[in-house]
This record gives structure tokens, sequence and C-alpha cells, in this order.
């Protein structure tokens, strides 16, 4: 799985993915790769048709790199949810064969601060479950959007932090 670096070396926009079961949220940078939109979400499946899916959105959106959430667990370990979330980027890595990168960048706190956001807007019931996925795809790619700010490339062809 390609470092976050990695998309340091291409220009455009990319998308943000908050992989489930049931529902995978997506966003998308805009061009200059300082804001995050949620763009809404594809629903199951299995992981190879979600996969399929995502793929089909990357090239739709002419995106040139992928976020995907990888649920680490507080702390700092991988279980279950990680690995099914690193077989599902495996898969998609497949499905966009080799043009557009795929990351992985730790998503913890990132459904909790969906969470709370929604509760601030007060926001429930069949509302609330047809965007959360979509406003943890945004979260996870607006800190990914941010973290990228920062990196910068090192001097001999390389990247640095």
């Amino acid at each position: 799985m390609n470092d976050l670096k990695t998309l340091l070396s291409v220009k455009g926009k990319l998308l943000g993915v908050d992989f489930g079961d049931k529902r995978t949220g997506l966003a998308v940078s805009n061009e200059a790769r300082t804001l995050a939109s949620g763009i809404g979400q594809v629903s199951g499946g299995g992981i190879q048709k979600t996969a399929e899916d995502v793929a089909a959105v990357a090239r739709e959106r002419q995106v040139c790199g992928v976020v995907v959430g990888l649920p680490v667990n507080m702390d700092g370990s991988h279980g279950p949810r990680a690995e099914h979330a690193e077989k599902f980027a495996g898969l998609l890595e497949r499905h966009l064969e080799g043009s557009i990168p795929v990351v992985m960048l730790d998503e913890r706190m990132t459904t909790m601060a969906a969470s709370r956001f929604l509760n601030e807007t007060d926001t429930r019931g069949k509302k609330r479950k047809g965007v959360i996925d979509t406003l943890s795809a945004e979260i996870i790619l607006q800190n990914a959007l941010d973290k990228l700010k920062f990196l910068k490339p090192d001097i001999e062809g390389g990247t640095d932090v």
C-alpha cells in the first residue's frame, strides 16, 4: 500500500473513502486540494462489488489519488475491521489497475466527529443514516488534505515530513 507522501507526486482531485460493509461514504477534493466535499455513498453488494463501484466513481470523477480510511484501534493496533479495510483498499487498487494510487489514513475518531456534528445539527433517523458515512469520508479526506499541506518534497527527489 502507498504512503500518503505518494500523493505529492500527482496533481489534481482526490477521492476519500469511508469503507463499510453496508454503506461506503465518498468525498472528493477540489483541484487545489484545500477542501473536501461529500458526494454520497455506494451501498452493499459485498467487498468486491464495492471496490468495483468505488473504482468507477474514481474514474468518473477523474481523481488522481484515493484515500481510504483505516479503522485503527484506539491503542494503535490493527484489528479485524482494519484488516477488512486493507483488503478493500487492495481490491480497489487492483480495480484501478495501478493508474491511481490508493493510500490508507488512520481514521480514528472520524465517526465520532461525524456523530458529534450530526448531533449539533439535530440530524436524526433515516437522514442521519444516509449522511454519516459520507460525512466520515469527508472528514477522512480533509484530514489527508491537511496533512499533505505539511509534507514537502525532499531536495533529493523523495519526500520529507
